[in-house]
């Protein structure tokens, strides 16, 4: 007789196991948190920086991720949040969905506009976006770079990191020579500091320290 037997085999899998995170929230910009003592990083959405710079349709300035933060601060800040954890980003941070009074809070964010559904990580928000950018909710009614092209300009020197000192003092072949937004060359211009390149605040700031205005 041909007698078969079978083997119970255990696979143990390693998964990671997320903690639930609750407490008051404190708001550091529109896609941040702070929820109790916790950093938390909202899932699939992502928000102006809180120094960058979009423009009305008649193409004056704007403070518009420092508008998105205060905007979000408004609603949330000290309310009692739950976040249930979806994974840990390179800074360390939580990566979270949060709810408040059962509302979640980035999907609200996005809703009204002030914020991006970030599809690199999730489709959650994808509709909630749409929907504002038809409505022209929020910062869909102003002239807006993504957040993550803007921390990319941004990282090659050709962003301010103070918006009110804007001005680009350049070193070059033909010497020293500040640049002011709307001159021919200010976008294509990157700020390397180690170079001794610098940002002013004015024009007479950089003529004081040595530079001269840019032709055109």
């Amino acid at each position: 007789m041909l007698r078969i037997c079978s083997a119970l085999v255990l696979i143990c899998v390693c998964l990671p196991v997320w903690a639930e995170v609750s407490g008051l929230v404190r708001v550091i910009d529109a896609d941040t948190l702070d929820v109790g003592d916790t950093r938390v990083r909202l899932h699939a959405i992502d928000a102006p920086e809180q120094d960058q710079i979009c423009q009305t349709e008649h193409g004056f300035d704007f403070a518009c991720g420092a508008w998105a933060s205060a905007q979000v601060a408004d609603q949330f800040e000290g309310a009692f949040a739950r976040c249930t954890q979806m994974d840990t980003d390179r800074y360390g941070r939580v990566v979270a969905i949060c709810r408040v009074n059962g509302v979640d809070i980035g999907q609200e964010i996005v809703s009204q506009g002030l914020a991006f559904a970030y599809r690199r990580y999730g489709m959650d928000y994808d509709l909630d976006e749409k929907s504002a950018y038809v409505a022209d909710r929020g910062l869909h009614g102003f002239r807006v770079q993504s957040p993550a092209q803007f921390r990319q300009t941004r990282a090659k020197g050709r962003i301010p990191p103070d918006p009110s000192c804007r001005i680009k003092g350049n070193i070059s072949k033909n010497g020293r020579i500040f640049h002011v937004p709307g001159q021919e060359f200010y976008e294509r211009t990157g700020i390397n500091t180690d170079k001794g390149e610098r940002w002013f605040c004015s024009p007479a700031e950089a003529r004081a320290a040595g530079w001269r205005a840019a032709r055109r």
